[in-house]
């Protein structure tokens, strides 16, 4: 793997470049460069054959001086202990920019989930949980749903926790089912917390998004329901989609119940009447106001970042942007909201699960949303104010504002 693949190197150049632009200290930089802890796990699973299979895990606290680790658990053929440490790192930044008291995590196991059945996933999850048992709590490590993963597998480890600890530990996970804690408006937070950016950010731009054209990379969870609410809330079509099958258009736009129902019965945006088909490629250059990388790591980089003529770029994806693009597009004046900012809406309504779970009272769905709102503008005009202060593009400015808030808290508990 080389260091324009490894994300954990680049999150590691993204760090090195805010420390120098803020002058850290060489001892907290050096701190924040690595995880503090790291759980390597080996699991034996049987399977439904009667044979036992062996899978390997981990979980991964980049930095806890704010507060208990937070961040999710993925299941994916392809996991790497690397993307699970830049992560887990993206993590510390994303609770510190948010003014959330929690610090990074992030745990994965090197499974495909696809062709493993509900059994085989169960006896899986709770053989995790048994290995970090001690590793976990409410006041140490929290997970939550990911790639691949679930509220109903974050039930079987709520409850193998709960086993383990002899009493229900409602708390020691978030994303769960409503019945069993979870909070009402998790299933629709990242891609709502990224709207109520891009709302901030065409307020700031003095553009009007009535009628205005959107493209998304990825139709998982965050990018359907990404097209979802930039209809709802914000009047605009999204004219273009693509899923690991393939991309499609329509400069009239495409109705969400209709592009859903269809995913839901063929598996793919693929095949949709009246589209046309295009190159992913091709996707990312349309001429939209924003474009929502929504999928995989790596998508914009220095090779096809000249040529993006989006207004605005919502990355709901980790990792959407290499270090060389994020230059190129504030070079050319494109609007970049940060992963550490506009993805950063599923975190926080996990950290509003806690509270609820903590004290035994659960919001309406509408509450969630206005304290959602609230916290992401809040972060925004954080995030705004520092690219201002320090001339700098808005990932380092999110950076920055990350990076001083972490190392406050470590200088004050003497870390260094």
């Amino acid at each position: 793997m080389t260091d324009q693949t490894n994300l954990f190197a680049t999150a590691q150049q993204q760090l090195d470049e805010a420390a120098s632009v803020i002058a850290l200290d060489a001892a907290a930089h050096q701190l924040l460069r690595w995880p503090l802890r790291e759980l390597h796990v080996t699991l034996p699973v049987k399977m439904d054959n009667g044979t036992t299979q062996i899978f390997h895990g981990f979980r991964v606290q980049h930095n806890d001086a704010r507060g208990p680790n937070k961040g999710g658990i993925r299941f994916h053929p392809d996991e790497t202990i690397d993307t699970i440490r830049a992560l887990a790192a993206w993590m510390t930044w994303k609770t510190a920019l948010l003014d959330i008291p929690l610090g990074g995590g992030k745990g994965g196991i090197i499974c495909n989930p696809k062709t493993m059945s509900s059994g085989e996933l169960e006896r899986l999850s709770r053989a995790y949980i048994r290995q970090l048992g001690s590793f976990l709590g409410p006041d140490k490590d929290i997970p939550a749903p990911d790639v691949y993963t679930s509220p109903q597998i974050m039930a079987w480890m709520l409850d193998e926790y709960s086993t383990m600890q002899g009493k229900n530990k409602f708390g020691v996970i978030t994303g769960k089912p409503l019945a069993l804690g979870g909070s009402a408006g998790r299933g629709d937070a990242t891609a709502r917390g990224g709207i109520f950016c891009i709302r901030e950010a065409a307020d700031t731009l003095g553009l009007n998004l009535a009628g205005a054209r959107a493209a998304i990379q990825g139709y998982g969870n965050a990018g359907s329901f990404a097209h979802k609410l930039c209809v709802e809330l914000l009047g605009m079509k999204v004219v273009a989609l693509s899923d690991s099958k393939g991309s499609i258009y329509n400069p009239e736009g495409f109705l969400y119940p209709a592009l859903l129902a269809h995913k839901q019965q063929t598996g793919s945006v693929t095949g949709f009447p009246g589209a046309e088909v295009i190159s992913d490629s091709e996707l990312l250059k349309l001429e939209v106001t924003v474009l929502f990388p929504a999928a995989l790591e790596s998508v914009i980089t220095a090779k096809n970042a000249p040529d993006i003529r989006a207004k605005i770029i919502a990355e709901l994806a980790n990792g959407a942007t290499t270090p060389e693009a994020d230059t190129i597009l504030h070079h050319n004046g494109v609007y970049l909201i940060p992963d550490l900012l506009c993805n950063a809406g599923g975190v926080t309504v996990s950290w509003f699960e806690m509270v609820q779970n903590a004290y035994g009272y659960y919001w309406q769905e509408e509450e969630v949303h206005q304290h959602l709102e609230k916290k992401m503008k809040a972060a925004f005009h954080s995030m705004q104010q520092a690219a201002q202060t320090r001339k700098v593009h808005n990932r380092m400015a999110a950076y920055i504002v990350a990076i001083e808030r972490v190392a406050e808290a470590m200088k004050l508990r003497g870390w260094y």
